[in-house]
């Protein structure tokens, strides 16, 4: 008698989605949302849901080829672009790395400097730093080190389940921080359904673009794909199963970004860089009591730490996979899926963890606006590549082929985040 098939735990169904809304918020996601809510206030929440359903539809791409293809879309990349595309793309992920663990770093360093401040504020050294820099900079390497044992040590599954406690803990205390702050539900709900720009052309445009294009991740985008094998996803069957995932992660960064709008437009957000969270949890203070400072810090730690960790698990995939395909002809032989253990994994685990630690003694305003100019070309070179490979029949299959609606989308996302990076590029030389 056949035995039914055992039932799957809910994590290994939305684990992968996860994993998604856990790295692709961070400090530059809390920022973001502040400031805009902030100077926009809750008319501009709908602008959130467009931003998470753009990261969507690319993030679905990105499945949807692989499940059809066997092969991670970086494979795909080079076997129809060529060689040069994989020399570029290589070069470009170093230096994104660079600037994203550099601000990385920063950012948890000066969240739990706020928890719990190292150094008196009398204390300096011989270089001048303030006590709040030297925090930064020892909990930042700490919060590396830490990371990287985690990821050596306890492997995918480890790392799957603490990125699912630091999500609910910034999930939450986002949440229920927002909810405790406004008291215009009416407002609130007709922010996200009526599109609407408050001050246009006083900065609202340029605040909306930036918000719709920091939600989610960038590159970090690529590594979903190497998340679901983890979970042993193969085969065009699990498609549906990715496109729920996908959902419930994408639901959930923009819940927390609708939080984080919402909070803004509640509270005079002034400053800017990492710093800007010790200034929330300060004036949050004020409206909440002492408990709400804390409960918000404890939040914020909790995003800026799962996006760490997010970003040293996924990105040596990409590297190891970029060494696999250097050391053979693509398609002479199947490739084995990149493996936590593979040596050249472990290797740049380690580099990712150590060399940004550079970017400490540097501040975080200057590394966001490098992380904002690399960063920049990104997406729109991501819509490309799925409006290419998965809008071919002979590539990917007639049957799985990109729909009328979805190519529309794509190039919408490409003209999009083109604008969008270009504000980017602008607003980073001209500040």
């Amino acid at each position: 008698m056949n035995q039914p098939a055992p039932k799957k735990h809910w994590l290994k169904l939305i684990g992968p989605g996860i994993l998604v809304a856990a790295t692709g918020v961070g400090a530059g996601d809390l920022a973001t949302g502040a400031f805009t809510g902030s100077h926009l206030g809750v008319a501009i929440l709908w602008a959130v849901i467009v931003g998470a359903l753009l990261k969507y539809i690319l993030n679905e791409g990105l499945a949807r080829w692989q499940l059809a293809t066997e092969t991670t879309l970086l494979e795909g990349c080079v076997a129809n672009f060529g060689r040069t595309v994989q020399a570029v793309f290589i070069v470009y992920l170093a230096i994104w790395s660079f600037l994203v663990g550099a601000a990385l770093m920063s950012a948890t360093g000066v969240t739990a400097n706020a928890i719990w401040p190292l150094f008196a504020d009398s204390d300096t050294t011989t270089g001048g730093l303030t006590a709040a820099a030297k925090g930064k900079i020892v909990y930042g390497i700490l919060h590396s080190l830490v990371g990287v044992i985690l990821i050596r040590l306890g492997g995918y599954r480890l790392f799957e389940k603490v990125m699912s406690v630091c999500i609910a803990v910034m999930f939450v205390t986002v949440l229920v921080t927002a909810t405790l702050l406004t008291t215009e539900w009416w407002a609130v709900g007709r922010g996200l359904v009526w599109p609407t720009i408050p001050h246009l052309y006083d900065g609202g445009l340029s605040w909306t673009i930036a918000l719709m294009g920091g939600v989610g991740g960038t590159v970090t985008v690529l590594c979903y794909g190497y998340w679901i094998r983890e979970e042993d996803r193969r085969g065009i069957e699990y498609l549906k199963t990715c496109r729920i995932d996908l959902a419930v992660g994408y639901t959930m960064t923009a819940l927390f970004g609708i939080g984080m709008v919402i909070i803004g437009s509640t509270i005079e957000v002034t400053g800017g860089g990492a710093g800007l969270i010790v200034t929330l949890a300060d004036q949050l203070q004020g409206r909440l009591g002492t408990v709400g400072r804390w409960a918000f810090l404890i939040g914020a730690w909790g995003a800026v730490t799962s996006s760490l960790l997010g970003v040293w698990q996924s990105i040596p995939y990409l590297f190891a996979d970029y060494a696999g395909m250097m050391h053979e002809k693509y398609g002479e032989r199947e490739r084995q899926p990149v493996e936590t253990t593979a040596r050249v994994y472990q290797w740049a685990l380690v580099l990712i963890a150590t060399i940004p630690m550079i970017g400490l003694w540097y501040g975080f305003k200057e590394m966001q606006k490098l992380y904002a100019i690399v960063g920049a070309a990104f997406l729109p070179m991501l819509a490309v590549v799925l409006l290419v490979l998965n809008g071919s029949a002979r590539l990917i299959g007639k049957e799985h082929r990109n729909r009328p609606l979805t190519t529309g989308l794509l190039w919408l996302i490409l003209l999009f985040f083109t604008a969008s990076g270009g504000w980017a590029i602008y607003a980073a030389f001209t500040k």
